[in-house]
């Protein structure tokens, strides 16, 4: 951590809570004194959560996955292509065709074929293109007789806060820091409420665009450089439920519709905004200035912020309650797997990131074994 960081987890653990260093995908090496070295791809920048890095040290899908793949030569990737559909043999057991669009302009259509055939285009495209696959055989979508193909969306609850430090915060790289005390229940609910963790150093351009929104909430006579100089910035977030409701469908036209219940089991994100609330005054900070950041959310999320999206091609043991099985093969297809978030029954309170990571190795070890 930067010192105001280490402030902040010295402060919660007086107040008896256990905070601990997060997780993040960003290829750093430090010296003692917390440092980027010379030799570390990321030079620790203030330019972190919610931006592009343009060195490559995010372990990002393109740097970690893409690239170093592409140096193989049996390893193609075709852009400015788009899969349209999943065709079927007779049978409907076997998917035979990836028919996709490849170019600008006057595209080509252009199929592909192989033995085995893995999806992975985000839980909501994913679920779209199997519904949009349908056929004789399987006509409510590509390995949907279980009709859940495309239910149980969720995408999390989140809260992105900014409070105001009495002292100055002079941290770059603000998100080092989680606190997970309260994620499976407090003293008096008995139900998770969540996680909370850091995020990226807020700006005074951005404090700027949020102002009118915080008109009175602060010390007017605090310029937006002071302002952004005390900020300490906090991300909340709380687990979603997968109801059945939650849905990402198509209409005659085969675009996309995503139905979403945005009250879906807020209220354990409520109190854990409280329980931080009510921790400020011991941390350093102001206790009555807590800011929603219209930056990351405008009235709270909206229903097209789909970073962890999941769940819509659920997997399980029983066909007629998920889609696909223990190994994400879909039940009603013998070649066809599906890789990304689709298969989360859950989506618990964390970036899905690790699992879905997990996973992809997993089932990538049981494909090979079925290939030799």
């Amino acid at each position: 951590h930067e010192p105001r960081i280490q402030q902040l987890s010295h402060d919660l653990e007086k107040q008896g809570l256990h905070p601990f260093h997060l997780p993040i995908g960003v290829n750093l090496t430090q010296d003692d004194r917390g440092r980027a070295t010379h030799t570390s791809v990321c030079i620790r920048c203030d330019r972190v959560d919610g931006f592009p890095c343009l060195v490559g040290a995010k372990s990002d899908a393109q740097v970690i996955c893409v690239d170093p793949a592409l140096e193989h030569a049996n390893v193609e990737m075709v852009t400015h292509a788009d899969v349209r559909r999943l065709d079927t043999d007779g049978t409907g057991r076997s998917v035979t065709s990836v028919v996709t669009t490849v170019g600008d302009g006057d595209a080509a259509t252009v199929e592909y074929s192989a033995d085995v055939v893995v999806v992975a285009c985000g839980a909501v495209n994913s679920a779209a293109l199997l519904l949009r696959s349908a056929n004789d055989r399987h006509p409510q979508g590509l390995g949907n007789s279980s009709d859940v193909v495309g239910r149980h969306y969720m995408r999390h609850n989140n809260l992105a806060l900014m409070a105001v430090s009495k002292e100055p915060n002079d941290t770059k790289f603000q998100k080092t820091l989680a606190l997970h005390d309260w994620y499976l229940g407090s003293d008096d609910w008995d139900y998770p409420l969540g996680g909370i963790q850091m995020l990226g150093k807020s700006d005074s351009e951005q404090i700027h665009g949020e102002a009118p929104r915080w008109a009175g909430a602060v010390a007017p006579d605090m310029p937006f450089e002071v302002l952004a100089h005390h900020a300490v910035d906090f991300w909340l977030c709380g687990e979603d439920l997968p109801l059945a409701e939650n849905r990402v469908t198509l209409d005659r036209d085969g675009d996309i519709h995503l139905a979403l219940d945005e009250t879906n089991n807020i209220a354990g994100l409520k109190r854990l905004r409280h329980k931080l609330q009510g921790m400020l005054s011991h941390l350093g900070m102001h206790e009555h200035h807590l800011l929603s950041h219209s930056i990351y959310l405008h009235k709270g999320m909206p229903i097209g912020a789909t970073a962890h999206q999941a769940g819509t091609v659920r997997f399980g043991r029983d066909p007629e309650s998920s889609a696909l099985d223990v190994n994400c093969k879909a039940h009603d297809l013998d070649n066809l797997y599906v890789v990304d978030t689709s298969f989360f029954p859950s989506i618990g309170a964390v970036n899905p990131s690790l699992t879905a990571i997990a996973n992809a190795l997993r089932v990538g070890d049981h494909i090979a074994e079925r290939l030799q």
